[in-house]
Formats: structure tokens, C-alpha cells, sequence
């Protein structure tokens, strides 16, 4: 970039500094962003599409979640990116309506290309969609049905239309899936004193192992672990176990400086080993002493010390993951002590059963048939990696969506009845602002209705067709009225068909999608520096230079 002042020339940015400015900027990102939203639009709703994604390894995805795909598109366009983390941020938030967000964040920057090019200004534009996003969200939570979160019932409706959109969410097994989701929500759930509930997510464990089928998958109440007992001589089998949970090594320690021993003598080794042993032999007596018959280390387990466990019939698992550890803490009722002459019987936990099975072609250690478990193992099976990594991805969703519904016990009536809702809302606002802002507010209301016509498409419908007559009951006052995109109709009530989702899924599509597209449309400069040379590269690490030079690499 050469700036000519008083007729001398002015060099500011380094050589071969790419500079977009303005107007172009804008367009250029608005494109980006739009092309990422188009590949999502066929993949909306129970009706959409899967994509097959191929990484640079081979490894191949198939799925129609929208967190999963624009993970792992490995998108380069800097504002695409945006839109990237905006479908992460709402899958971290809510774990839900990624696929939304995107899509609604793309027709948001659609209409207001069409407003820039009547020039108006984007800063207008920006304010126009903020007030139509706070207006959007009161409108919500006034249409908003309470219920009871704990109602079976009310939770099996969300959950069979958060994993409608999944292969394995219609027939038996989305059936089988979405109860067991819901045990498990209702076993792991806290009240709190407000009267909410607490549902962590990470409380309830997901294992896959390849093999048998998806009917196969079940639901323990305790924990499975993907390991294998120590030692041959140990019982495989333990009931009315009680298990000791240790996050320290079963070895002798090692000294923390550097130590040379000199033995001249047979002797001297012999009575050096004997000792090991018998330190090994103590950490396994005052273990033993509490009552405990099942160990799960999170540590190793020195092989004198399996062999001395073994000898008192304890059943013995090392090298535990540390958020394993807390799940045991959490389901068995024990606790995790870090130094074994701490260990008192009061810390042991309970569970009627730990055994060691075979699942498909590898062992592992299920602990269950605890008394009050507040964590639990939904052991996934199926055919191949896909179906494993799909199963759990709609397991999650249907725990987020629980979990949401714990958090903020509201609920919409789906198939984009609130969406066709809110459009006719704002545009009764958008006359009461007025001014250029009023034609920003009744951008955001048409790009809403952007949601119901992919799910019209999807299904096989005339978009328009279903828009209008959507239209139509909405201003006759039928607030439910929507799309069943299964048999591809328009119906007067979703709730009466049992489509519903939580408030707070949706509120959170309309905050994340409008924040993206305000933050595109603010951007009117993109200076992005030459990527570097191999040479140049090698150089910067050492020097600690990041991979995109002065300014990070678009």
C-alpha cells in the first residue's frame, strides 16, 4: 500500500500486503459467509440431507449435525470462520440449532447486501437488527408455553424433535435412544433449592466400542470403564463390592535425585528386593484393612503389588482416567484420596456389581447397580466408526436439550412456527420505528422466514405455498401453526403433534446468528499479510513468529 504525500511516496504495509476496502470488503465477506450457510440449508430439519466430509487423512464423516460439518470443512475465508464459531459457540451454549444459526446468520447478510446496495448505510443496518434481536427475544419469551421439566412426557416430545433430523432418531431405535436419554437425565438431575434442576452433561458418560448392532446399545447405572482387570489371578467378578478409589501410584517411589546404590554382595540385592516388597505389601495390607476388594488406580500398579492384591481377592484396575475417577466418585459414593495411608473405610464407594466382560473384541470393567448414582454409562454399539460417532452425536443432542429445558423450563411449538411468528411481529414494529431502520427490521423479519421455506423445501413442498398459507393462519392468530416436514403439510397446531423445542434454543439462535452478521457487516477493511515462505517459516518458529506474519495469515 503506497500512499503519495506531498508527491512522496509512502510505504506503510509490507511488500505484497494484500488490502480490500470498502464496499468490496464487505461484499467479499458477505459471500464467504453466505456460501458457508448455503452448504448447511439442505441439511436443516428431519427431512435434511447428510454431507459426506473427506479430511486430509481420508477419514470420512457422515452427518447432517452443523456443529460437525463446519468443524470439519477446515474452512481458510477469515469471515466464513466467524460463522464457524458461531455454530461451535451455540453447540458449547445449548448444543442445539448449530445448523439454524448458520442458515438464519446467512439470510441475514443476504437481506442486508440487498439494503447496502440501496445505500444504506451499514451502521443503519446494524441498529435496525439489533433492536429487531431484542424485540425478537421479548416476542419469545411472551409466546413461550411453561412446563414441568421433570414431566416425562413433555421431556420423550423435545427429545424426538431434537434427534429427528439423525438417521438413527425415527423407528425403534430413536425410540430406544431417546428413553434411554431420558433415564439417564432423570437419574443424574439435582434439585436446587429454587426448585430448578442441575443436569451436568459430563455426568453422563458416553462409551463406544465397534461391534453388534444399534439395538445393542445399553444404559448402566454406574460406570464402564475401557480397561481390563491387572492381574490374571484376580477375580474377575465382584459383588456387594466395595471399592477404593486412589489417584497414587501402587509402587515405591522413586527417589527425586539421582542416587547410585553400591552392592557388593548377593545379599544386599536380596534384602534391597525384600524391602520393595514388603513397602508394596504395607500399601496393600492398610488397603486390604478397610474392607475395600475392588481398586481403581488412577496411577500405576507395580506388578508385586497386583501380585499381593491378587492374593487377597481384590479386583484391581490402574492407570484410570482422572474424569473416570470423578465419575466413580459421583456414581459409587466413595472418595478419591491421594495418599493411601489416608484411606479410611468411610471413603470406600459401593456398587452391587464390578465385573469384567467381553464387549466385542475387548474386555472392560463395568461397575454398577450403585445405590444413588449421579453419573452413568450409555455404552454405545454398532457396525462402524460412523454409526458409533452418529449415535453419539444425537445422544448428546437429546441430553442438551434436556439439559436446556432443566435450565429454562419454556417451550415453542417448532416446524418454524415461531420463526413465521416473529416475522409478523416485527414488521408491526418495524412501521411503529420507522426511518431506514424500519427497512433493516423488516430485512430481519424476511430473513426469519427463511427457516420455515428450507424446511417447505426439504420436504418436497412449494416454498411459497407454504409461506403464504403460514402467513395466513399466523395473522388469523394461530401462533402454532407450522410445518409437519414429516408428511409435508401445514398444521393449524405443532404442540398437538408433538413438535417442540426449548425456548432457550432458540433465543440463542437469534442472539448468535444476529452478534455474527452485525460483526461481518461492522468489517469495511481486510488487510492480510503474504503468507510466508517455507524458508521464512522455518526462521519465525524459532524466533516465535506465528505462521501468518505481522498480522496472521487469512
Amino acid at each position: 500500500m503506497v500512499m503519495a504525500l506531498y508527491s512522496v511516496p509512502v510505504l506503510i504495509l509490507k511488500e505484497g500486503t494484500q488490502r480490500t476496502a470498502g464496499r468490496d470488503a464487505l461484499r467479499a465477506n458477505i459471500m464467504a459467509a453466505r456460501a458457508l450457510a448455503e452448504v448447511l440449508k439442505t441439511s436443516l430439519g428431519p427431512r435434511g440431507l447428510d454431507k459426506m466430509l473427506v479430511d486430509s487423512f481420508g477419514d470420512i464423516t457422515v452427518t447432517n449435525d452443523g456443529a460437525t460439518i463446519v468443524k470439519e470443512m477446515e474452512v481458510q475465508h477469515p469471515a466464513a470462520k466467524l460463522l464457524v464459531e458461531v455454530a461451535k459457540a451455540q453447540d458449547a451454549e445449548v448444543g442445539d440449532g448449530t445448523t439454524s444459526a448458520v442458515v438464519f446468520a446467512g439470510a441475514l447478510l443476504e437481506k442486508a447486501e440487498e439494503l447496502l446496495e440501496q445505500n444504506i448505510h451499514p451502521t443503519t443496518i446494524i441498529e435496525g437488527y439489533t433492536k429487531a434481536m431484542k424485540e425478537a427475544i421479548r416476542i419469545l419469551e411472551e409466546i413461550a408455553i411453561k412446563v414441568d421439566p421433570m414431566d416425562r412426557g413433555m421431556m420423550r416430545k423435545i427429545v424426538d424433535t431434537a434427534i429427528a433430523s439423525k438417521y438413527i432418531g425415527k423407528g425403534a431405535i430413536g425410540e430406544k435412544l431417546a428413553n434411554m436419554a431420558i433415564d439417564a437425565a432423570l437419574t443424574v438431575a439435582e434439585k436446587r433449592p429454587d426448585g430448578t434442576y442441575n443436569f451436568k452433561i459430563d455426568d453422563v458418560k458416553i462409551e463406544k466400542k465397534k461391534g453388534g448392532s444399534t439395538a445393542d446399545t445399553q444404559l448402566v447405572y454406574g460406570i464402564v470403564l475401557d480397561k481390563e482387570v491387572v492381574h490374571p489371578g484376580m477375580p474377575k467378578r465382584v459383588e456387594n463390592a466395595k471399592i477404593a478409589l486412589i489417584d497414587a501410584p501402587l509402587e515405591v517411589e522413586k527417589p527425586e535425585i539421582t542416587a547410585k546404590i553400591n552392592i557388593n554382595s548377593p545379599d544386599l540385592i536380596k534384602s534391597f528386593l525384600d524391602e520393595e516388597s514388603k513397602l508394596l505389601k504395607e500399601m496393600v495390607d492398610k488397603i486390604a484393612g478397610t474392607g475395600a476388594n475392588v481398586v481403581i488406580c488412577q496411577k500405576g500398579i507395580d506388578e508385586v503389588a497386583q501380585h499381593f492384591l491378587a492374593k487377597k481377592g481384590i479386583l484391581a484396575v490402574r492407570r484410570v482416567k482422572r474424569s473416570d475417577m470423578e465419575k466413580l466418585e459421583k456414581a459409587t459414593g466413595g472418595k478419591i484420596v491421594s495418599s493411601i495411608r489416608d484411606l479410611k473405610p468411610e471413603d470406600l464407594g459401593y456398587a452391587e456389581l464390578v465385573e469384567e466382560r467381553r464387549v466385542g473384541n475387548d474386555k472392560m470393567v463395568f461397575i454398577e447397580g450403585c445405590k444413588n448414582p449421579k453419573a452413568v454409562t450409555i455404552l454405545v454399539r454398532g457396525a462402524n466408526d460412523m454409526v458409533l460417532d452418529e449415535v453419539e452425536r444425537s445422544l448428546k443432542d437429546a441430553l442438551n436439550v434436556l439439559r436446556n429445558i432443566m435450565r429454562v423450563p419454556k417451550i415453542l411449538p417448532g416446524g418454524g412456527a415461531p420463526e413465521v411468528e416473529l416475522a409478523l411481529r416485527l414488521r408491526e414494529f418495524a412501521a411503529k420505528i420507522g426511518g431506514k431502520e424500519q427497512l433493516a427490521i423488516e430485512a430481519f423479519a424476511t430473513a426469519l422466514e427463511e427457516i420455515p421455506m428450507i424446511l417447505a423445501e426439504t420436504a418436497g413442498q412449494d416454498p411459497l405455498e407454504v409461506l403464504m398459507k403460514l402467513r395466513q393462519l399466523h395473522s388469523e392468530g394461530k401462533i402454532s401453526a407450522g410445518i409437519d416436514v414429516i408428511n409435508g403439510k401445514v398444521v393449524e397446531d405443532m404442540t398437538k403433534i408433538n413438535v417442540v423445542e426449548p425456548l432457550i434454543v432458540k433465543t440463542n439462535i437469534i442472539k448468535s446468528a444476529t452478534e455474527a452478521a452485525t460483526t461481518i457487516l461492522k468489517i469495511d477493511d481486510i488487510i492480510s499479510a503474504t503468507p510466508l515462505k517455507k524458508e521464512e517459516k522455518e526462521k519465525g518458529r524459532g524466533a516465535g513468529v506465528g505462521p501468518g506474519g505481522k498480522f496472521g495469515g487469512f
